[in-house]
């Protein structure tokens, strides 16, 4: 069901709009309960991500839409690396700053 969904989402989202649940479902010949389900655990997990809400004639509240997340360029700077790099270089400072006062 998984696989079945994230190829549900590939087919339906376009750039200017996402999958809501039921379109998910529908796509992928699930229950809508099971979908449910699964699409809450993948976003959990980043398999899936809310990109907007929408307006639905079904329901008074706007619903989620759903897509597949756009892969990290290898250029762009992550703050995991950032924060990486800041205490790499603070922990150099500290450990000469010791190695001066020995000195």
């Amino acid at each position: 069901m998984h696989l079945a969904l994230l190829d549900a989402a590939k087919a339906i989202a376009t750039p200017d709009r996402g999958a809501t649940l039921r379109e998910l479902a529908e796509h992928a010949c699930v229950g809508v309960s099971v979908a449910r389900y699964m699409v809450a655990a993948m976003a959990k997990h980043g398999a899936l991500e809310i990109v907007r809400t929408r307006r639905v004639p079904y329901r008074n509240r706007p619903v989620a839409e759903y897509a597949i997340p756009l892969p990290v360029e290898q250029n762009q700077v992550s703050g995991g690396w950032a924060l990486g790099a800041a205490m790499a270089s603070w922990r150099g400072q500290v450990h000469s700053a010791s190695a001066m006062d020995a000195a």
